[in-house]
């Protein structure tokens, strides 16, 4: 009969391709159980959003059931504390580094969806936040990168806070009560209020790594939240990321839509698909008569959408509910009904994200 030390002694020959030792050796291994024929027992891995999580089990499996003995293998997978997992890091083979470009190769992004408004002020990162969690809300596995890197909001709409753990393989990102994950500078700082002033190639350099150094693991739609303008972090972005479009964000005033056609313009350069353009503070319905009002007067979004040859996605209205929720970190409690159609036509309409394309010109 098969005994739990040969099943040790085989899993034992298990490497974590990330840490560089056994399965045995990170104690990764637990609650050996062995019926007749039948062996169970836990794989507890050091964060279940590991990309490697497929494989590691795979080969657990393969050398139990190649024991004389065993027919079958039942494999239940767990996550580490931060202790433990702090642990079997401490045990990692020196010759992994943290912010490994690995994390980028073993990634698995389906969607990159980057939200670019033009100028400030327009409420793009509120629309990046709830573009993802509608998405998280029709089913999908999502994450945020916060482009943004002098003007990070992405953390406190969503209420995280706390540095990021770091593993050999790469950096963690921070996951937000729905299962968001989020990546941002302002989670890298000693105090969210400290300002960071960087040139642009400090600010590029950042993109990249939350980019190639993070592990997201496998998403359905990474959203990439730029900072206003056409400046090197955009151009970053753009060059760099695989990206599979654009979401345009405006707002009612002319001036507004003068410097989105900027923005358009600029991924068109680039040969970046628009997928689509937004208008937000499109309007204010007064909760105690249902009256409508336009207080940035009269739309031109969906005439800016037609001269740029763009979709026009739909209008969100201002809403003091809005501000109360991102203020207390809480807008994934936002009902969001405005947004539920504009996620479910990306949802349609979006490509499998592209690699990069060098600049026209």
């Amino acid at each position: 009969m098969i005994t739990e030390a040969q099943v040790e002694g085989a899993l034992s020959e298990v490497i974590d391709p990330e840490l560089g030792r056994s399965l045995v050796e990170l104690g990764m291994i637990r609650d050996i159980k062995i019926d007749d024929s039948d062996v169970r027992f836990t794989l507890v891995l050091t964060t279940l959003a590991s990309p490697l999580q497929d494989q590691i089990r795979s080969q657990a499996e393969a050398v139990v059931v190649a024991l004389d003995g065993a027919e079958t293998v039942q494999i239940e997978v767990a996550e580490m504390t931060v202790e433990e997992r702090q642990e079997a890091f401490a045990k990692a083979q020196p010759t992994q580094q943290a912010g490994s470009p690995l994390a980028e190769k073993l990634n698995d992004v389906k969607h990159v969806m980057a939200v670019m408004s033009g100028k400030g002020g327009v409420g793009k990162s509120l629309v990046a936040s709830l573009l993802a969690v509608a998405l998280k809300r029709e089913g999908q596995t999502v994450g945020v990168l916060d482009a943004d890197i002098t003007g990070p909001s992405i953390p406190k709409m969503f209420g995280v806070s706390g540095h990021p753990a770091a593993s050999p393989l790469g950096i963690l990102p921070v996951d937000t009560s729905l299962g968001i994950k989020v990546m941002s500078i302002n989670l890298l700082l000693p105090s969210e209020d400290d300002a960071v002033v960087w040139r642009g190639p400090l600010i590029s350099g950042a993109i990249k790594q939350f980019w190639q150094e993070v592990i997201w693991g496998k998403l359905d739609t990474l959203v990439v939240d730029l900072p206003p303008g056409t400046s090197d972090a955009s151009l970053t972005v753009m060059q760099s990321l695989p990206l599979s479009g654009l979401v345009l964000v405006t707002s009612p005033q002319d001036l507004a839509g003068m410097v989105v056609r900027k923005a358009a313009k600029m991924a068109q350069h680039m040969g970046i698909e628009i997928l689509g353009l937004i208008e937000n503070m499109s309007y204010f319905i007064a909760p105690d008569t249902g009256q409508r009002y336009d207080i940035f007067g009269p739309s031109h979004a969906r005439e800016t959408a037609t001269k740029l040859g763009v979709p026009f996605l739909g209008q969100l209205p201002l809403d003091q509910k809005i501000a109360e929720l991102s203020d207390a970190g809480r807008i994934e409690e936002y009902e969001a009904e405005a947004f539920i159609p504009i996620a479910e036509t990306l949802i349609k309409t979006v490509p499998e994200a592209k690699q990069p394309r060098p600049l026209k010109g």
